[in-house]
């Protein structure tokens, strides 16, 4: 209910997404100097129609797939488990499979990213500070805006190919 008000009064909003860039813009600033390596996982969402679940970020333009950061000690599927349920509101899910593994080198980092398909993926998305959308697109109707990578990744996965090396 929180974080509907913030983003329901759209100068609250902004000064919400303007904090966010500027946090990213000093964290790119300390990467740059650290070169950091970082373990990630982006998830393939189906829901039980098919559909592919995505998200749009307060910070970051664009529809990406879900996911972030692989915690010490989970599995690459506990990891996309755990990003659905805090970005989306994941609820239940099926199968679980990890697709490959590639290399992301944004803002100087220099970052693993596996990706998973999850199926039967059901959700009741919130919005955050963080995740401002989240909705189910079918693959042959995908929202404007959704970045190229996602695009590349969900290709990838459509038609049986190997996670690309690099993102």
């Amino acid at each position: 209910m929180a974080s509907n008000r913030l983003h329901s009064n759209p100068v609250t909003a902004l000064a919400i997404t303007l904090a966010l860039r500027g946090y990213l813009a000093v964290r790119t600033v300390g990467w740059f100097v650290t070169r950091p390596q970082t373990r990630g996982v982006r998830a393939i969402a189906l829901t039980p129609e098919g559909r592919v679940t995505l998200v749009r970020h307060s910070y970051i333009q664009g529809w990406h797939l879900p996911g972030g950061g692989h915690e010490r000690g989970e599995t690459a599927e506990q990891a996309a488990l755990r990003e659905l349920r805090e970005e989306v509101g994941m609820v239940s899910h099926g199968a679980v499979r990890v697709l490959g593994t590639l290399q992301h080198r944004p803002n100087f980092r220099r970052d693993t990213v596996t990706i998973a398909l999850v199926e039967q993926v059901e959700f009741a998305f919130r919005p955050s500070l963080e995740i401002v959308e989240a909705g189910a697109f079918d693959l042959d109707a995908l929202p404007d805006g959704v970045t190229a990578g996602t695009v590349r990744r969900l290709a990838e996965w459509r038609e049986g190919r190997a996670v690309a090396k690099d993102w």
